[in-house]
């Protein structure tokens, strides 16, 4: 395990944001204010093992799963006889939403993904499921997550004559089962896995079997459900309720599930290691009404919400959540401290990923697209803001300027997380150190940056007693990654450490659309 230290200015009596730290103009909807200061997850995955209707269950499972990626979605089902696939740029609902285009999914078999990226830009040939053909036969994979040795395997597979079509990590995963010299396509992906580091929920499809598999700590996560006799393997639970699937169990750490007609088999070809699953699925990531790990995500956020009230009460008349996220975590905060809770900010839902081109004039609007202040229930009030993470704070203090025009007469700000001061190498889209505000501000120094009477973030042992443990974070086995907080690295950042990088480029100019 790796402690990395945080970008921070030479003299911390005088901090200040460095001069280039600030969101860069683009269009409204793509980049935008309040879309780039939040953490995003990397994917979503689905499978379906054993159903007539697998590619109709697959595109409702995405669609529940679209939190997780917005930027891509596809499809590759399995007929018996030749694998189908369609994938494309956008959401869900527009790529799935034509007849003809599920028509064409036929099979009883599919696995799909969402995908928002981090590794690989935004083009066609980087959508998942990858699929190629082998000498066994066709096999797609779909994986959430982030290797951190990819940028290094990569380059030795090219070396050694590999052709790469995509710039994604996952496309490393393809070339190290093809040159593998495993005699069954089973020895084949766990060859390939065990050569692999990084986080990784991975879902498979080849010729009449599925396969699921999670990395040895788990960081992502990954169940298994069922419906009519089919075999489903999803990121959460929400994507089950959806189709009204059973919960069946989760994925444990290091296993790898195999489904064929003969049902499920479970083996573990990885070395024991203690579970260090992302805590961030809980403060952000994960739907409300998912379960992971046996433990409600809603419940989890509104426990992290009232033991913030504990740590760090104050005066005031109206506890307000930033929505939709710090939902939860305000009502666990309202009913704590017994101050009332009160949707004093309302987002506009119907805000899509594409938008309008913005001019000068309105660019300043930033934020009012997706928010607005309830000026009925703020104004002359004493206001306390409940968001789950500060990242970059362009957000966090348009929405405080927004409440104060409102008529606040006071604005405090509580967060439900720990100061989010590291990167994530495991599959989460977050800037580099300097650009998160928290590494570069002390306390002192984000209150008043944010414009707020007070701030207080949940500390780290507070995180843990919310999520059940009750002695806190145990500093010696920490039971989750946690590193965007701790900048304890629990995996290997290879690439990282040898300056291989953490991005793959293409040489190859592509516009989309």
């Amino acid at each position: 395990m790796k402690t990395r230290n945080s970008f921070r200015p030479a003299h911390k009596s005088e901090m200040t944001l460095p001069a280039d730290f600030s969101m860069p103009d683009a269009p409204l909807g793509m980049g935008t204010p309040f879309d780039d200061d939040k953490l995003h997850e990397e994917c979503g995955v689905f499978g379906i093992f054993g159903h007539q209707d697998a590619a109709a269950h697959t595109a409702l499972g995405l669609h529940a799963l679209q939190h997780r990626g917005q930027e891509s979605a596809g499809i590759v089902s399995y007929d018996g006889n030749r694998f189908n696939t369609h994938r494309n740029l956008g959401l869900v609902g527009d790529i799935f939403g034509s007849e003809k285009v599920m028509e064409s999914l036929k099979g009883s078999s599919a696995i799909g993904h969402n995908r928002y990226s981090t590794t690989g830009e935004t083009l066609v040939r980087n959508v998942q499921p990858l699929f190629a053909e082998f000498a066994f036969g066709g096999l797609a994979i779909a994986h959430n997550g982030n290797l951190t040795n990819a940028l290094t395997l990569r380059r030795e597979l090219v070396n050694r004559g590999s052709i790469f079509h995509s710039t994604t990590d996952s496309e490393v995963l393809i070339h190290m089962i093809s040159t593998s010299w495993a005699n069954t396509v089973t020895n084949r992906i766990v060859d390939a896995l065990q050569g692999v580091e990084g986080a990784y929920s991975l879902v498979g499809l080849a010729e009449n079997v599925m396969y699921g598999v999670r990395d040895p700590l788990g960081v992502r996560p990954l169940v298994m459900g069922r419906i009519d006799g089919a075999t489903i393997l999803t990121s959460e639970t929400c994507a089950l309720d959806i189709i009204g699937a059973e919960y069946v169990r989760d994925i444990e750490p290091g296993e790898l599930v195999i489904i064929d007609e003969s049902g499920v088999q479970s083996l573990r070809p990885f070395a024991a290691a203690k579970s260090r699953l992302c805590i961030f699925e809980y403060i952000y990531f994960a739907r409300p009404d998912s379960v992971v790990e046996g433990l409600s995500v809603y419940e989890a956020r509104k426990k992290i919400g009232a033991q913030l009230a504990i740590e760090s009460p104050v005066e005031a008349d109206i506890v307000v959540p930033v929505p939709d996220s710090g939902n939860p975590a305000a009502m666990g905060y309202a009913e704590q401290s017994g101050i009332p809770f009160e949707l004093g900010i309302i987002r506009n839902h119907y805000v899509g990923r594409t938008f309008i081109e913005p001019t000068d004039s309105i660019r300043h609007l930033g934020v009012k697209l997706k928010h607005n202040a309830n000026r009925s229930y703020i104004e002359g009030k004493r206001v306390i803001l409940v968001d789950d993470s500060i990242v970059r704070g362009t957000t966090s203090t348009k929405i405080v300027e927004m409440v104060r025009a409102a008529g606040a007469a006071e604005v405090h700000m509580r967060i439900a997380s720990p100061p989010t001061m590291h990167s994530c190498h495991y599959g989460v889209d977050t800037p580099d150190s300097d650009k998160l505000v928290a590494a570069n501000l002390d306390l002192e120094g984000l209150r008043k940056h944010i414009g707020v009477e007070s701030l207080a973030y949940i500390s780290m042992d507070g995180l843990y007693k919310a999520m059940g443990q009750e002695n806190g974070r145990d500093p010696a086995t920490p039971h989750y990654c946690d590193a965007c907080f701790s900048g304890e690295y629990p995996i290997a950042l290879s690439d990282l450490d040898s300056g291989a990088g953490t991005a793959q480029l293409s040489l190859l100019a592509e516009q989309n659309g």
